[in-house]
């Protein structure tokens, strides 16, 4: 079964608030974006505004194009993870030494062009890989392109415990497909945040999942 994990992208701290108003009453664990309008356009709302309420565990997708500078800060929100992104500049190795430190796990993202190769020599320092389907730095209104799901043998093969996230378009026409092909976590964004009724929207999602 995979987690439902629904996904803040917000560009104003109002609509931070909002949305996160939206899944705090059903949500278990939550993903924030913050883009530095550098790497992915465009700016969202900054780490010195991110919070969330006690007792969601929070990942932290970090798509930022010099994540190393802001771990000290990060160390201090304590997130469950933080996930970097492949592409970025920086040495991985050191961040997941600094964050693991902190008692914090560390997730690498892979765009459809990177290869799994590329990270490979990362994997046994990686908490997590995100497989990401998305629209860099939007929420919603994404795809889910199935061609990717190739990467999930690959990487177990490399790391069986590793766990493994998906993020674009999910929703209850293929959340069946993407739990059964080994995806641990769904980042959703627009199913539920857009929903009339999010809970409803979590629920399903939950249950195909």
């Amino acid at each position: 079964m995979s987690i439902i994990c629904p996904t803040i992208t917000a560009y104003t701290l109002h609509d931070y608030h909002e949305q996160i108003g939206r899944i705090e009453s059903f949500a278990r664990r939550l993903h924030i974006d913050v883009s530095d309008d550098q790497f992915a356009h465009p700016r969202t709302v900054g780490l010195h505004e991110l919070h969330w309420p006690e007792g969601l565990d929070a990942d932290i997708h970090v798509m930022y194009q010099h994540p190393a500078r802001y771990l000290s800060y990060i160390c201090e929100l304590k997130p469950q993870l933080v996930i970097v992104h492949a592409e970025a500049d920086g040495d991985f190795m050191a961040m997941a030494d600094k964050l693991h430190g902190c008692g914090i796990k560390i997730g690498i993202a892979l765009l459809p062009l990177t290869l799994v190769a590329a990270i490979i020599p990362a994997l046994p320092s990686a908490d997590h890989v995100l497989i990401f389907s998305g629209n860099l730095g939007h929420q919603g209104g994404s795809t889910a392109d199935f061609n990717l799901l190739s990467r999930v043998d690959e990487l177990r093969r490399h790391k069986q415990d590793l766990e493994i996230g998906w993020d674009g378009g999910v929703n209850p026409d293929n959340a069946a497909r993407l739990s059964h092909a080994g995806i641990d976590v769904l980042n959703v964004g627009g199913f539920i945040q857009h929903s009339q009724n999010p809970a409803e929207a979590y629920a399903t999602l939950e249950a195909l999942a």
